[in-house]
Parts: C-alpha cells; structure tokens; sequence
C-alpha cells in the first residue's frame, strides 16, 4: 500500500498521552492540515481554538464534570481520566452554526496529519455538554473566543502516546454496490 493508505490504516484513537508538550512546529502542521479540510461549497465554515494550559484543561474538566455528574460515563474512560485524557493539547472545532460535516472532515484531518507525525488524538463529542449547558456556554466560548451565538461542533486530545490499544474490528456488512 502507498504512505497515505497505510496511515489511515493504522491510526487508532489514543485516550493515554505522556506529559511532553507537543512543539510548535508540529502542532503548525497537524492545524496547517484541518484547515485544508473540505467543506460545502469551499465554505470554510469552521475555526479552531487550541488550549494548552494544563490548570484551563484542568478547570475545563471540572466544569464538564459538574454538568455531566462526577460518576456518569458520558464519555469512555470517564471513571479513569479527565474528559481531554490528560492529552497536552485540547483543540475546539467551532462554528457559525452546528456543522458536523465540516467539523468532522477537519477533525479526520487533524487525526491523520497527527498520526503521520507520531502523535495520537481522540475525537471527543460529548463536551459538547459544557457548551449546551447556559453558564458553561457562557463561561468557555468566553475563555476560549468564540461569539456567544457560534457553537462547539467537536472536541480533540492530542499529544504523545503513552498507550498502543488492540486494533478494533472493524464489523462486515457496512458497504453494499448497487447494480
């Protein structure tokens, strides 16, 4: 198989990191590779905002947590890690209007370009809580700046990892040609 094949291949999502910050240069390429993400009618509808404070990270967990309830699994590996996976890097895919098409495409982006350079990710949805909650809304689209009227399209840990998972299966019958 060629280079790109064999990426998409092998990338797994990654919910353990190690605590070394990933450099500037690399997280340029991995945002340098969403922004180039498709989108309807080159629309380009989608932003990023990238969090790298370990207490904000610390404090976004917190928030989530006091919505979600401190022993609800409303996300995987809830009872293990914070909701970022103690990833050194957060990235918030945002938007004018809730666009799952486009965030989606920049978040594949980010996690092919990402594992091409040694670093893992994990797509995370279900912060999307913080955001529908009033006052978490609020308070992150505050610290994070984004207009109050946009809204949180998807989440991304990103880092060095510190796990290799079991490849999952991937399940038959999810493709079928039509004559």
């Amino acid at each position: 198989m060629n280079p790109v094949i064999d990426n998409i291949m092998s990338r797994q999502t990654i919910r353990e990191y190690t605590d070394k910050q990933v450099p500037d240069e690399l997280l340029k390429v991995v945002l340098d590779a969403a922004i180039r993400a498709p989108s309807g009618r080159n629309s380009q509808p989608c932003h990023l905002r990238v969090l790298t404070n370990r207490e904000r990270l610390e404090e976004m967990n917190k928030d989530f947590k006091d919505i979600v309830g401190w022993d609800t699994p409303a996300y995987t590996g809830w009872n293990l890690r914070p909701v970022y996976h103690n990833a050194p890097v957060f990235i918030f895919i945002v938007a004018p209007s809730k666009d799952g098409m486009s965030g989606g495409l920049m978040a594949e982006n980010i996690a092919l370009a990402a594992h091409s350079l040694g670093l893992g990710s994990c797509m995370i949805a279900s912060l999307g809580a913080l955001f529908e909650n009033e006052e978490g809304a609020k308070k992150w689209k505050e610290i994070i700046d984004i207009p109050q009227d946009w809204e949180f399209v998807l989440g991304m840990s990103l880092g060095y990892p510190n796990e290799k998972p079991p490849f999952k299966e991937r399940e038959d019958g999810h493709i079928k040609f039509i004559k």
